[in-house]
C-alpha cells in the first residue's frame, strides 16, 4: 500500500532528476520514489500525527548507519501541544517579528509534532545524526507525512536563556547539542521541486 502511494507520488519527481531516477521511480522503486517525491513542507493541517507513526519514524531514524555503531545520538518526539505553544510564546516575546508572518501558529512552521535530534557537537557525530534525519524524512514521505528540517528553533533552544526550561523538559543529555529539529505533520501544500544542479555529479574517467 505504501509502495503504491509512492509510485503515484513519483509522477511529481523533478527538480533536476535524471532520466534514470525518474524511470526507477516510475517502475515502482519505492525508495527512489520517496526520495524524488519528498519536498520540505511549511504548511500543515491541524490533524495530529498518530503516535504509532511518530514512533515508527524514530525507529527508522535510529536504524541509520553510524560509525562503529556508537549510536551517539538522542531523539525526542514532541507532540505536546502545551510544550509547543509554551515555547512558541517565549520565542515570540524574544522575536516579535516571527509572529508577524501570515498564518503563524507556532515556531515549528505550524506543525503539530516535531522531532529533536541531539548529539555531541562535532563533525563525526554530525554526519551520523544527518543520516538519522534523512531516514526519518524519507520514512515520513512513505507514510503520507510532510517534514521540514528546522534551524532557527534549534539555535533558539540551544542558546536562549528563557528557552532553557523547555529544553530541560526534553531530557536531552546536557552535554549534547540539539543539531536540528524536524517538523512533522500532514501536509497542507504541494510545493514544486526546486531545481537541482546535476552537473555537480561526475564520474572519474579512465
Amino acid at each position: 500500500m505504501i509502495a503504491a502511494g509512492l509510485v503515484a507520488a513519483a509522477g511529481c519527481a523533478g527538480g533536476g532528476a535524471s532520466g534514470a531516477a525518474q524511470a526507477a521511480a516510475a517502475d515502482g522503486n519505492a525508495v527512489v520514489g520517496a526520495i524524488m517525491a519528498r519536498r520540505s513542507i511549511r504548511q500543515y493541517k491541524d490533524t495530529p500525527v498518530e503516535r504509532e507513526k511518530l514512533q515508527l519514524l524514530a525507529e527508522c531514524g535510529v536504524n541509520a548507519p553510524n560509525g562503529m555503531n556508537a549510536q551517539a545520538w538522542e531523539v525526542c518526539i514532541i507532540d505536546s501541544r502545551e510544550w509547543i505553544d509554551g515555547v512558541t510564546e517565549v520565542y515570540k516575546a524574544a522575536n516579535p517579528q516571527a509572529a508577524s508572518r501570515p498564518g503563524f501558529k507556532n515556531m515549528f512552521v505550524n506543525a503539530p509534532a516535531v522531532i529533536a535530534v541531539a548529539a555531541p557537537d562535532d563533525t563525526y557525530n554530525g554526519v551520523n545524526a544527518g543520516l538519522l534525519g534523512e531516514n526519518i524524512m524519507l520514512a515520513a514521505q512513505s507514510l503520507g507525512l510532510g517534514t521540514c528540517c528546522l534551524g532557527a528553533p534549534t539555535r533558539y533552544l540551544n542558546s536562549a536563556p528563557e528557552a532553557a526550561p523547555y529544553r530541560e523538559r526534553l531530557g536531552i543529555n546536557p552535554s549534547y547539542q540539539i543539531l536540528y529539529m524536524i517538523a512533522v505533520g500532514y501536509p497542507d501544500e504541494t510545493p514544486d521541486a526546486r531545481p537541482r544542479d546535476l552537473s555537480k555529479i561526475r564520474f572519474l574517467a579512465d
